[in-house]
């Protein structure tokens, strides 16, 4: 199955995934964007190619309902820079795992600097939010939790399946919405990036 398909098969998919905790809004039969996200959030940590479609090698890690390996405790955002995989964990539990693109390792310039375009590993903690439109000197993101200097998890049009960004943490326009929604990552939240 793949973006565009409707029917119960989909629906059916999108409830497992759910269940598991990855997160594509409400399953409804329909496989659009968000399906493909958390389709792809599903290959990405079960180390399968990272296309957003449901294959035969995809179905077989749903129905052995493959998660994220935790390397937190108690409740924090962990992104796992191996798997460009996101994962909310509140209590212990899963609440939401998404697909993400982090920092591509590329040189670019930015007011005059050459920087290299790296998500830094560590224990940080949100410092700084933008509930709206977040206009920076490289471009505009959408609803920013910032965990360390100017890098964020924050919503943008553009979530693929490698690392692509200049340091944030990509997640859909719609997952961030769900995050402020769903108060995921307040002021504080520890965010832990490996």
């Amino acid at each position: 199955m793949k973006q565009g398909d409707k029917g119960p098969a989909v629906q059916r998919m999108q409830q497992r995934l759910s269940d598991l905790g990855y997160w594509l809004g409400t399953p409804d039969g329909e496989y659009g964007y968000l399906t493909s996200q958390a389709v792809m959030a599903l290959q990405k940590t079960a180390g399968l190619g990272r296309d957003g479609v449901y294959g035969p090698a995809t179905k077989a890690a749903l129905d052995k309902g493959i998660r994220p390996t935790l390397h937190v405790t108690g409740t924090a955002v962990q992104i796992n820079l191996a798997t460009q995989v996101l994962t909310v964990v509140e209590n212990g539990a899963i609440v939401a795992i998404l697909n993400t693109s982090t920092g591509s390792g590329q040189t670019y310039v930015s007011q005059g600097q050459t920087k290299t375009a790296i998500t830094p590993k560590g224990t940080f903690s949100v410092i700084f939010e933008v509930n709206g439109l977040d206009h920076g000197p490289l471009g505009t993101l959408y609803r920013s939790k910032y965990f360390v200097g100017g890098i964020a998890v924050h919503g943008y049009t553009s979530v693929p399946a490698y690392p692509a960004s200049h340091g944030c943490a990509r997640v859909s326009n719609q997952a961030m919405d769900m995050i402020w929604a769903r108060n995921l990552m307040p002021m504080g939240r520890t965010v832990v990036v490996l």
